[in-house]
């Protein structure tokens, strides 16, 4: 293992209280959804018969699929305000609510509408569904998109994810650009809402072609400019444990970033094998001017490709992200209680958070101790401590209830508690934490399996 100098170790950094926007954001967005219920509420008249009320309720289902789709696109597209000050892991949770809703909606609003549709003609369902698809102006291109968007659905379903790659996931999940492309022209040309109604129409098309802006700025056009700038690329890498590697990447300029220890950035690597496929992986130590290191451990093709990576491999990065950082801490004593690679954004935590810290390092044996002799080192330069969970000679795992948290830390409920590690890990640690009086405020927790 690598150990760290002293002498170039950052000082911690101040600590600065900051309100996430996380309640005023979910305001705007019910906001739109109750301006959208409103639309249709205005356009409706009297609702006469079986296939009126059918057709009137996949007309509402429908406007709302449509408002939710330019949601789950604004949520593709990575503005900094929601994933550095909400927290990337809570958007992604927002996504994929999002997405949830989409689908439900959509199912819905297809129902609904050729239900309503058939029994207004007096056809079967059959009948009205290939009339529909092949007669009625942009219904082959929402077809296509709503196929698309059920194969995106399909692969985002936990079961499916937990047997595929990230790599396919990825690759999947891109095409709901498409899909909302595709499904977009139908909306203004049979939405009864919209027919001659110019009002209603530049509306609908701000809200789309704003989704849009922000999707061209900030997936594409931001990371086109900052690699341009910061001309990133492998300078080496080192093995930190069996299966764990580190990367130093080398650039220009990169205290412009301005990343901050605990975030991670988007990789893409211009290697073989690894140029299609963007990952998350959090630094690993604080950032400097000319240097960031990230540490990955090999859990899937992707990861498993990095070991292999040679020094002047050029990379694209996108970021930073994160808000797993010094700033939402409330006092001046922190608890860090990672769990397998889950250590990386936490040693840069722990090198940086000013005031009384402790490190509590859950791993199955001492050679999985990734950046372990770092962490020994921090601590003696710091006065801190490092403490390790190891299974017991039998494979035995340590209990990390509440109660043996309680008795290792005293005075727990007045921590700032940061949780990094596998997701059953951070369920199990972090219902421990709350029932040994943590309270929510200060357990600080962001999910990386994105």
């Amino acid at each position: 293992m690598t150990t760290v100098d002293a002498r170039h170790a950052a000082p911690p950094v101040p600590v600065t209280a900051r309100r996430s926007p996380a309640g005023p954001v979910l305001a705007v967005l019910w906001a739109g959804a109750a301006a959208v219920t409103a639309l249709w509420w205005a356009d409706t008249g009297s609702v006469v018969g079986t296939a009126g009320w059918l057709t009137g309720a996949g007309r509402i289902a429908g406007l709302l699929c449509g408002y939710v789709c330019a949601v789950l696109v604004g949520l593709m597209a990575r503005v900094p305000l929601l994933e550095r000050r909400i927290g990337s892991d809570r958007v992604a949770r927002w996504h994929a609510m999002a997405g949830r809703y989409t689908v439900c909606l959509l199912v819905a609003h297809i129902v609904l509408i050729l239900a309503g549709y058939a029994a207004q003609d007096r056809a079967s369902l059959w009948h009205e569904t290939v009339t529909v698809v092949l007669d009625y102006p942009d219904m082959l291109k929402a077809t296509a998109g709503t196929v698309i968007l059920f194969a995106v659905g399909i692969t985002s379903a936990r079961a499916v994810r937990r047997r595929t790659s990230h790599e396919f996931w990825y690759h999947v999940h891109l095409l709901t650009y498409a899909a909302v492309f595709l499904a977009f022209f139908h909306q203004l040309t049979l939405g009864d809402e919209f027919n001659g109604k110019p009002v209603a129409t530049a509306l609908w098309y701000v809200l789309y072609l704003g989704v849009a802006a922000l999707v061209l700025w900030f997936r594409i056009l931001a990371p086109v400019r900052l690699n341009r700038r910061h001309r990133l690329q492998v300078e080496s890498v080192h093995q930190e444990a069996p299966g764990v590697y580190s990367v130093v990447v080398r650039g220009r300029h990169l205290d412009e970033l301005r990343a901050r220890p605990g975030q991670f950035l988007r990789w893409r690597f211009l290697g073989a094998g690894l140029r299609w496929t963007s990952t998350p992986y959090s630094l690993s130590a604080p950032p400097r001017p000319d240097r960031l290191r990230i540490t990955v451990k090999a859990l899937g093709g992707h990861s498993a490709a990095v070991a292999l990576l040679r020094p002047g491999t050029r990379v694209w990065a996108e970021g930073p992200y994160g808000s797993l950082t010094a700033d939402r801490a409330a006092g001046h004593r922190s608890l860090l209680i990672a769990a397998g690679v889950g250590v990386t954004p936490l040693r840069a935590l722990f090198e940086t958070l000013p005031g009384e810290v402790t490190l509590l390092y859950r791993a199955r044996r001492v050679e999985d101790l990734a950046l372990g002799g770092e962490l020994e080192a921090i601590a003696r330069w710091r006065g801190a401590q490092v403490l390790y969970a190891l299974n017991g000679p039998g494979g035995e795992r340590p209990p990390l209830t509440a109660e043996s948290l309680r008795s290792t830390f005293p005075g727990l409920a007045g921590h700032d508690v940061y949780l990094c590690g596998p997701d059953g890990f951070a369920r199990d640690v972090y219902e421990a934490l709350r029932a040994a009086g943590v309270p929510d405020r200060r357990i600080h927790h962001e999910s990386f399996e994105l």
